[in-house]
């Protein structure tokens, strides 16, 4: 799947979709935030699962944007939240969906049991993995653009 943007990356790069995200982790695993942000590193740092999120970002991106509001536009946003609100999300809320997400970067690490690789790769167990990398990144999108200037979909930058 193509990227919401070509500046995604540029504009979220891994560590800091680590520091968003190591309070979800740490939440749904029980670790301290340092082993959640360990782990997600090592997590992230696998190409296949940092696109994923990536994917699921972008989705949330689409979901956000506005007939008025353009790409450009709702990037420099988005890199504003990350420079004002980059180190303080909260927790995503634990669902089945996250929880399948979660695994899916366990697995990066071979934390997870190996089965759960083929459990996810097909049938209901994709479309809950699916699910849940949208939950992810809407999380995420929603924890950058929360409190920035103008809203989603608003046209205002």
């Amino acid at each position: 799947m193509a990227h919401f943007s070509r500046r995604l990356p540029g504009v979220l790069p891994r560590k800091d979709l680590v520091r968003l995200l190591v309070p979800t982790y740490a939440a749904a695993r029980g670790v301290d935030e340092e082993e959640a942000a360990e782990r997600l590193s090592r997590a992230l740092a696998a190409p296949a699962a940092l696109d994923e999120l990536y994917g699921g970002i972008s989705d949330a991106l689409r979901d956000a944007q506005g007939p008025r509001t353009s790409e450009d536009a709702l990037m420099d946003r988005l890199s504003a939240g990350v420079v004002t609100r980059g180190g303080r999300a909260r927790a995503a809320p634990s669902t089945p969906a996250v929880s399948a997400a979660l695994i899916r970067l366990d697995l990066e690490i071979g934390i997870a049991p190996e089965s759960m690789r083929a459990m996810l790769a097909t049938g209901p167990g994709r479309a809950m993995l699916d699910e849940g990398l949208r939950a992810l990144g809407a999380h995420v999108v929603k924890e950058l653009l929360r409190g920035a200037r103008g809203r989603p979909g608003s046209g205002e930058a």
